[in-house]
Order: structure tokens, then C-alpha cells, then sequence
């Protein structure tokens, strides 16, 4: 039953044949995750940004027959530190993502939620300096969460070709999920991010 299942997951995989790619810019957040959510935002006194690449891989649309879809996702970053350090640092991603899409005066809009795995090849400053104020550990692999808010604007500008191009704002958000990861229990990191997006 397990194979005729993974074989159908797999079948659905290759039939689909949608993509997305997203390229993020973001500064780093003073900000808790519940106060950027709730607007109250206070960017890090210290010069922190990131530059992001995802790509996805659509596992289905309309999902419950709601307008749901959810990707599979896999990405890399790049977070520039070169105010506090002199190495580089780079993230690796993977992360499942539902968009709840939003039909509005003739555009879409996007309200998604992400989940997954977050892996850097150092520790960011941002989550040093938390954990050392805390009293807390840090760690390379922690959880990942992005959510996201956007419109299309090809949709906005009437020009086709555009269509399922995307812009918008994510958080980018890594945490230990209260010690759930590697004990980390307040440590984290929290970006605001603009971004594009295509569909295809």
C-alpha cells in the first residue's frame, strides 16, 4: 500500500509541471515574530541584510477544493554580516508553503505560511547576540518559517505576459521552537523581506 501510495505522490509530482522562483532582499529585525506580525517592526541597529533565492515545486492546487496551493521548497541565502564580521555567511533551505489566494478587484492576492528546515554555515550575529542576552544556545540548524503577503502584478498593470508575477513582503524567521531544536529555546532571527516571484 506504502509503494502504491509513493508511486501516486510521484505520478502527481510529474504531472503538474508548475514551478516558482523567488529572489528576497531583506534587513534584519530588533522585533519579535509577534510584533512584526502585529506591525510594531524595529529594524536592527547594526547594518544585517540577506539576499535570498527559492525555487518550488507546486504539490497541489486547490487543495481540500479551497484556494490553497502548496509547494515544496528548497533555497539558499546569502546574509551580509560584513559590519560585525569578516566571514561570510550562507543558508541552505528546505520548507514546505501554503498560499491562501485572495481574488481582488480583478488581481490576486497571496497570504502564505511556510515551514521547514533552516541551515547556516555560521552562527548569525542577530542570534548570538539574542542568545547571549538570554542566556541561551545557538545552533546551525534550527526551524524555518516564512510568511508572506503579495499581489500579482501583471494582473495590476493588465499586461499578460506578467501574469503570475508576484511582489510582495515575507518575514524570514529561524528559531528553536521554545527548545524543540537543538535546545535553543529563545534564540532566533527575524528579516523583513520584499520580493518577486514567478510562477510558471
Amino acid at each position: 500500500m506504502k509503494i502504491i501510495a509513493a508511486l501516486l505522490f510521484f505520478i502527481n509530482l510529474m504531472a503538474q509541471e508548475q514551478y516558482s522562483f523567488r529572489a528576497a532582499y531583506g534587513i534584519a529585525s530588533q522585533s519579535d515574530f509577534g510584533e512584526i506580525i502585529s506591525a510594531n517592526n524595529e529594524n536592527h541597529v547594526k547594518d544585517l541584510s540577506v539576499f535570498a533565492l527559492d525555487g518550488g515545486y507546486l504539490l497541489s492546487h486547490n487543495t481540500f477544493e479551497l484556494p490553497i496551493d502548496i509547494y515544496l521548497k528548497g533555497g539558499v541565502a546569502f546574509f551580509d554580516e560584513s559590519s560585525v564580521s569578516k566571514n561570510d555567511i550562507y543558508e541552505g533551505l528546505l520548507y514546505i508553503k501554503a498560499y491562501w489566494n485572495f481574488e481582488f478587484l480583478d488581481n490576486r492576492i497571496r497570504l502564505g505560511l511556510g515551514d521547514g528546515l533552516s541551515y547556516t554555515s555560521e552562527i548569525l550575529y542577530i542570534e548570538k547576540e539574542e542568545a547571549l542576552a538570554k542566556e541561551d544556545t545557538t545552533s546551525n540548524l534550527l526551524n524555518y518559517m516564512d510568511v508572506s503577503l503579495d499581489f500579482d502584478f501583471g494582473r495590476l498593470i493588465s499586461y499578460k505576459p506578467l501574469h503570475d508575477t508576484y511582489v510582495g513582503w515575507a518575514i524570514k524567521h529561524r528559531s528553536g521552537v521554545y527548545g524543540l531544536f537543538n535546545d535553543v529555546k529563545n534564540g532566533g532571527s527575524n528579516y523583513n523581506t520584499f520580493y518577486i516571484e514567478k510562477s510558471f
